[in-house]
C-alpha cells in the first residue's frame, strides 16, 4: 500500500499546488447501518489512512461503479469546463476502470495513473490467485490508447497544470 499513496499523494499535493481540482468520490451503497462498511454510519466511508489531507473541489458519493453515474460529478465537470481528467483511487478494475471508460465514452480525455490506483489479490473462477499486479497490468493494457493514456502520477501532473487544459471535445 506504501507505493500507492507516495503516488497518491505525490498527486494530489501536485494538482494542489497547481490549482488543479480535485474531487473526492466516496462509495456509498446499501443500508444506512453501522454494520454496512458502504454505509456513511459505519465510519469506514472516509479518505484511507495515510492519505494527505486536502481541500476537495468537490465531494460526490457514488453508488455504482462509474463515479459518473448518478452522481452529478458529470454535470460539475461540464460547468467547471474541465476536459482532461486523471483517474486514481481504489479498485484499479473495478472503480478507477469503469470510470475511466465512462468518461471516455462521454467525450473527456482521461489520464489513468496506474500507480495511483490500488487493487489486491482476486480469486478467479477456477480458483486460482489473480494477483494485484497482474490486474493492474491487464487494466493498463485495456485501457492504453482506446480509452485513455496510461501514464504515472508524476506524467499525469505533467499534462494536467492549467495551460494544458482544453475544452471537451466537440
Amino acid at each position: 500500500m506504501a507505493p500507492y499513496l507516495a503516488a497518491q499523494n505525490t498527486l494530489i499535493e501536485g494538482c494542489a499546488a497547481g490549482g488543479v481540482p480535485i474531487v473526492r468520490v466516496f462509495h456509498v451503497d446499501g443500508p444506512a447501518l453501522a454494520s454496512n462498511p458502504f454505509a456513511i454510519e459505519s465510519g469506514h466511508v472516509r479518505p484511507i489512512r495515510g492519505l494527505v489531507d486536502f481541500e476537495a473541489a468537490a465531494t460526490f458519493h457514488k453508488h455504482r461503479h462509474s463515479a459518473l453515474v448518478n452522481t452529478g460529478l458529470d454535470v460539475w465537470l461540464t460547468q467547471q469546463g474541465i476536459g482532461r481528467l486523471i483517474v486514481s483511487g481504489i479498485r484499479t478494475e473495478q472503480c478507477c476502470e469503469t470510470t475511466t471508460r465512462h468518461a471516455s465514452d462521454l467525450g473527456w480525455k482521461v489520464d489513468f495513473a496506474l500507480d495511483a490506483t490500488l487493487t489486491f489479490d482476486m480469486v478467479q473462477p477456477d480458483g486460482a490467485t489473480l494477483g494485484a499486479a497482474d490486474i493492474q497490468m491487464r487494466t493498463a493494457t485495456v485501457l492504453q490508447d482506446r480509452f485513455a493514456q496510461v501514464c504515472s502520477a508524476a506524467q499525469a501532473l505533467e499534462r494536467a497544470m492549467p495551460s494544458t487544459l482544453a475544452g471537451r471535445p466537440a
